[in-house]
C-alpha cells in the first residue's frame, strides 16, 4: 500500500486525505496547531468546490449544514447599486454557491476520516524530495508528501526555494455576529479604499468581512476601527456592527504568491495556499484547495510522476491569482475621481457579461 504524509490539516490536508484514503491509500496528516478547528469566519463554496466535495462524497453532508447563496451584486457605502447579479442565470447555468461557517466544513472533512490519521501538535521543519519529512516527533517517510502548509509553507522549500508572499496592499477583518434581527439577504458594498460584506449562516448568525487599505503590519485594528470606518455605512451594515463583539474580530493582512514554474518536486506536491495562495476577491481559496484534492488524489493514484498534476493545476491557479489580484485592485481604489468613474463603468457592464465572466471559473469538472 502507498503511504502520504500530509502536511498541514486545513480544507485542503483534510480534503487531500480523504480523497487518498478513498483511493486505498495509507495516509498521515502532520498538523502543527493542537486540534484542528476554525473560528470567527464563514467561507463560499461555488459549484466547482461543490463539485469536488462530491467526488470525495461529501457534497450532500457539506450542503445539510450550508444555506444557499444568492447575492444580489455590489453597492456603495451608501446603498446605492453599483451592480447587479442575475442570481437566477448563474444559478441556471453553474449552480448556486453555498455559504456555511469553515467550522463546519472542517469538521464534515475530520468526521470522515480514521481517527488514527491526524496527528496534531505536530511541526514540520523540513521535507526533501525524497518522501522524508522532518519534524517534532521525528521523522516519517512516504510514496507521495503533500504541502498542504499554507501561505509561508515549510515543505515548498524543497520544491521552489524561498518564495516570498507578495502583499496585496489591504488588510481583512472577519467576524461572526449574532444580529438583533433576522437578515437574509447578503451582498458587498465598495467605498474608496474600503469594501465591507455580510453573508447569513444557517444558525441564523451572519459572516461579516471587510477590508481596507493599509501598509502590513499596522497594528491595531479591532471592533472600534471597523465601526469607526463602516459604522456610518447603509443598513444592515451598522446594526451588524453595533451588534458585534470585540472577541469575535479577525484582522489578517493579504497575501498572494507570485507565479512559480512547478508545484511538484519528485516525491513533493504543493497544494492550496503553498502553492497559489490567492486574495479572497473571487471566493476561490478555498474551492481551488479542494479541486486540487481531487485531483492529486487521482493523478498519484495512476502515475508515479506528478507532473500531470502540475500540468492540470498549475494553469488554472495562478489565472485565478492573477484575476482575483486584479479584481482587488478594482475593488480597493481610493481616489475620488477614479471610484466614481469605476462605479460609472461598473453599472453599465450588462448582468449577462458577469454571468460570462464567471464560465473559466466555475466551469470545471473533475
Amino acid at each position: 500500500m502507498s503511504k502520504a504524509i500530509i502536511v498541514g490539516g486545513g480544507i485542503g490536508g483534510l480534503a487531500a486525505a480523504v480523497a487518498l484514503i478513498g483511493r486505498g491509500w495509507e495516509v498521515e496528516v502532520l498538523e502543527r496547531a493542537g486540534s484542528i478547528a476554525e473560528v470567527g469566519a464563514g467561507i463560499s463554496l461555488w459549484s466547482n468546490a461543490l463539485r469536488a466535495l462530491d467526488a470525495l462524497g461529501l457534497g450532500d453532508q457539506v450542503r445539510a449544514r450550508a444555506i444557499e447563496e444568492g447575492s444580489a451584486g455590489i453597492r456603495d457605502s451608501k446603498g446605492r447599486w453599483i451592480s447587479r447579479v442575475d442570481s437566477e442565470a448563474i444559478r441556471t447555468r453553474f449552480g448556486s454557491p453555498i455559504v456555511l461557517h469553515r467550522a463546519d466544513l472542517l469538521d464534515i472533512l475530520h468526521a470522515a476520516l480514521p481517527e488514527e490519521v491526524l496527528r496534531t501538535g505536530i511541526s514540520v521543519t523540513a521535507a526533501r524530495t525524497d518522501g522524508t519529512v522532518t519534524h517534532s516527533a521525528g521523522t516519517a517517510k512516504g510514496d507521495l508528501v503533500v504541502g498542504a502548509d499554507g501561505l509561508r509553507s515549510v515543505v515548498r522549500r524543497a520544491v521552489s526555494g524561498d518564495i516570498e508572499p507578495r502583499y496585496s496592499g489591504y488588510t481583512a477583518w472577519r467576524l461572526v455576529v449574532t444580529p438583533a434581527e433576522p437578515i437574509t439577504e447578503l451582498g458587498e458594498s465598495w467605498g474608496r479604499g474600503e469594501r465591507f460584506g455580510f453573508a447569513p449562516l444557517s444558525d441564523g448568525r451572519v459572516y461579516c468581512f471587510a477590508c481596507a487599505n493599509m501598509p502590513a503590519g499596522t497594528p491595531g485594528g479591532g471592533l472600534a476601527e471597523l465601526r469607526r470606518r463602516f459604522g456610518t455605512w447603509h443598513d444592515p451594515i451598522s446594526a451588524l456592527l453595533a451588534a458585534a463583539e470585540e472577541s469575535a474580530v479577525l484582522k489578517h493582512d493579504l497575501y498572494d504568491l507570485p507565479a512559480r514554474k512547478t508545484y511538484v518536486a519528485d516525491r513533493i506536491a504543493l497544494l492550496g495556499d503553498a502553492a497559489h495562495a490567492m486574495t479572497p476577491n473571487l471566493g476561490q481559496g478555498a474551492c481551488q484547495s479542494l479541486e486540487d484534492a481531487v485531483i492529486l488524489a487521482r493523478v498519484a493514484t495512476e502515475d508515479a510522476d506528478l507532473t500531470r498534476y502540475d500540468q492540470e493545476r498549475r494553469p488554472r491557479t495562478q489565472m485565478l491569482v492573477t484575476r482575483s489580484r486584479r479584481i482587488g485592485t478594482i475593488a480597493q481604489l481610493s481616489s475620488p475621481p477614479v471610484v466614481a468613474l469605476r462605479n460609472t463603468a461598473l453599472r453599465l457592464i450588462p448582468a449577462s457579461a458577469q454571468a460570462n465572466s464567471l464560465a473559466p471559473v466555475l466551469d470545471w469538472t473533475c
